[in-house]
């Protein structure tokens, strides 16, 4: 198949082309051109997705059997891409967040659970009932925590920096929220296994890891991941409504339970993680945080100190 993937070049794009490269696929990437492609030889495309005009004049000409659209946050960055190919596309795989769901009572999160309306990710969602209306065939993906290499957002390096350096891990609450995390291979791979699959049109899937954990254990988990024997840290526990942080993260995580049921997935997809929470920690840690320096580099611990102050 010939698929393009919007936004290849970041975290899940690259995970996800070397996938579809390694089966056999022919992959064509859509970005701004920043960084060089994940695999050498395949084509790149270089735009802007959010200058309408210009995602349009660069894909015009173009056919795909698929599309794989890693990166679009609001509906307005998906609609000009849906206009384009709802006819010339089989299938449109759209990357959504569990971050929509709505706050309940009852867990794990399905996926016909109801959304939250003021959810941060709400652009998701609306993407998601518009891709539901236009009448392509779609499949939407919603991950939970995404980890692993390449990873960009501040989840298990937030807490090596504090394990490697010896420092205090300042935990909010009890540390008993249950919550969840994928590694980005097994996201990619379960993406992968979208394509060519008919009951996977026109259905939303939760992806992610299949065990739960609490915050507590994720230090834990980190610790371990690092080589570190956990009688080795210290955990600080901390009552966030007694500080005034701002807009400023004091922890990386939601402080509430947050986690979702694969089975559909698993079932539908003929999918099944590959790792396991600290294993893939550990591929984590050793193939991306050491290899990139950042165990040695200057990190901001001043929210830290305000709470161990305190």
């Amino acid at each position: 198949m010939r698929i393009l993937i919007m936004g290849g070049t970041r975290f899940i794009g690259v995970a996800l082309t070397k996938i579809l490269v390694d089966r056999g696929h022919e992959v064509v990437l859509f970005n701004r051109g920043s960084k060089p492609a994940p695999v050498e030889g395949i084509t790149q495309i270089h735009g802007d997705r959010q200058n309408t005009n210009e995602l349009k004049d660069k894909l015009k000409n173009e056919h795909f059997d698929a599309i794989f659209d890693n990166n679009g946050r609001e509906l307005s960055d998906t609609k000009p891409l849906v206009e384009l190919f709802k006819d010339k596309v089989e299938h449109f795989v759209y990357v959504s967040s569990a971050g929509v769901y709505l706050k309940s009572q009852q867990m794990p999160h399905i996926e016909g659970d109801p959304v939250d309306p003021q959810s941060r990710h709400k652009g998701k969602h609306e993407t998601e009932s518009y891709l539901k209306q236009i009448g392509l065939p779609w499949t939407s993906v919603r991950p939970v925590y995404i980890y692993g290499p390449s990873n960009y957002n501040d989840v298990e390096a937030w807490f090596f920096d504090r394990i490697v350096r010896d420092r205090p891990i300042p935990i909010p609450g009890d540390g008993l929220a249950i919550t969840q995390l994928g590694h980005i291979k097994d996201l990619a791979t379960a993406m992968a296994a979208i394509l060519g699959n008919d009951k996977a049109k026109g259905q939303i899937y939760n992806i992610s890891g299949d065990r739960y954990i609490t915050l507590k254990g994720l230090a834990l988990a980190c610790t371990e991941a690092t080589g570190k024997s956990t009688d080795e840290i210290k955990l600080v526990h901390f009552d966030p409504k007694q500080f005034d942080f701002g807009k400023r993260k004091a922890f990386p995580l939601r402080v509430q339970h947050f986690f979702t049921d694969i089975h559909k997935a698993k079932t539908e997809l003929n999918w099944q993680p590959e790792f396991d929470l600290v294993a893939g920690l550990k591929d984590s840690f050793n193939k991306d945080y050491l290899i990139s320096g950042r165990n040695k580099k200057e990190i901001d611990f001043s929210l830290d100190n305000e709470i161990l102050k305190a």
